[in-house]
């Protein structure tokens, strides 16, 4: 029942199934694939056709398989029994068994011309597409309960690439739990979560509900989950986002404070010899984006606030350096103080963004004063 738990959106990619690949094939051999004649055979068309002869023509049968409504099915003992080690403990208990007489069997609770396919493919090793749709959820059962791997295999397989629907889904899964088959209880869960509003009217669903009233609790607890697990992941994803904004802004500061108080490439205080070859700074493209936007702010026509885009993201950081600035008395960030005089005249609504803003940046690098936001001659003093 654990693989019920598994959530949408959540669930891993289902393993692949045993045996060889469904796209294998040799020579005078079709291996899962289909025929024109729309018949799939794991042997040789030759010896398909052998077998089948044999059990559809019932030479010298010496079982009779007795199905619901009276039905009979003519078979032979050595074949069931190399087939299914369960048909093999069926006949050898059954009355008249190495008597050289007729032994009959009972398989009862599946359709008597699901049991007929089920037999022909322990024959035969092949199936009709026609038929495998119209039996996949009876066969799955007789292949477990009577350990035929190959048959089961098939089943899933079909179930899983086209006729697991949303009407027979509810089944499959309850079959998938009964008949020990994980991957098509994973495939088949996955469908009900996703699709729980059409599953929860079909047929099948409000039999399950009436008959296991847990089981349908259980899904609908695990779509919850998987609902409640995707809004945290959104969650975050958005945190994780806005934590990224934080640190791309504390960097910037750092890289506005280096930029004019060391200089950078071919940007940077008069006072400073700067040379085009000199060794990268720890800031790359952050310092290449600034030294752009601080040529633009030196040059524009438009620097008036609000008049250019460009402008408006430079006074922005300017004013946010200032806020993060412990000494602006000898900072060499242009407008330092100036911003700092600002902030006692400006109104509490704006203060009070600005300093959630601070105190998000100072928090994300745990910066508190960091020696990048002063002056080295403050540093020194202190």
């Amino acid at each position: 029942m654990q693989s019920s738990r598994c959530s949408n959106n959540v669930f891993p990619a289902p393993p692949p199934l045993p045996g060889p690949p469904t796209n294998c094939r040799r020579k005078g051999f079709l291996m899962n694939g289909g025929s024109a004649t729309g018949e799939n055979s794991f042997v040789s068309k030759a010896t398909r056709d052998l077998w089948v002869r044999l059990f559809e023509g019932g030479y010298k049968s010496d079982v009779a398989i007795k199905t619901d409504n009276g039905g009979i099915i003519r078979a032979h003992s050595n074949v069931l029994a190399m087939a299914s080690p369960v048909l093999r403990g069926m006949l050898k208990q059954a009355k008249g068994f190495g008597q050289k007489r007729l032994v009959s069997i009972h398989i009862h609770g599946v359709p008597r011309d699901a049991v007929r396919v089920f037999i022909r493919f322990l024959y035969s090793s092949s199936y009709e597409n026609e038929e495998m749709k119209g039996f996949v959820l009876p066969l799955l059962v007789l292949s477990h309960t009577y350990v035929v791997p190959q048959l089961k295999r098939v089943c899933e397989q079909q179930l899983e690439h086209g006729l697991l629907t949303i009407e027979n889904v509810v089944d499959v899964f309850q079959l998938s739990l009964l008949c020990d088959a994980p991957r098509l209880s994973l495939i088949s869960h996955r469908k009900i979560v996703t699709n729980l509003k059409a599953v929860s009217a079909t047929e099948g669903w409000k039999a399950m509900k009436k008959s296991h009233p847990a089981l349908e609790k259980e899904l609908v607890e695990s779509m919850n989950e998987g609902q409640n697990r995707k809004d945290v992941t959104k969650e975050k994803t958005g945190k994780s986002n806005e934590q990224q904004i934080y640190v791309q802004l504390c960097e910037a500061m750092e890289a506005l404070v280096h930029i004019f108080r060391d200089g950078c490439r071919t940007i940077g205080p008069y006072d400073k010899d700067l040379k085009e070859d000199q060794t990268p700074c720890n800031y790359g493209a952050c310092c290449k984006g600034l030294e752009s936007l601080v040529r633009h702010f030196a040059s524009c026509k438009l620097r008036v606030r609000g008049g250019c885009i460009h402008c408006k993201r430079m006074w922005q950081l300017l004013e946010l350096h200032s806020r993060l600035c412990t000494d602006s008395s000898s900072c060499r960030v242009p407008l330092c103080r100036n911003f700092k005089e600002k902030m006692r005249k400006q109104n509490k609504k704006d203060e009070m963004k600005w300093k959630i803003l601070v105190k998000r940046i100072l928090k994300t690098k745990r910066i508190g004063g960091a020696p990048l936001f002063v002056s080295p001659n403050s540093i020194s003093s202190r």
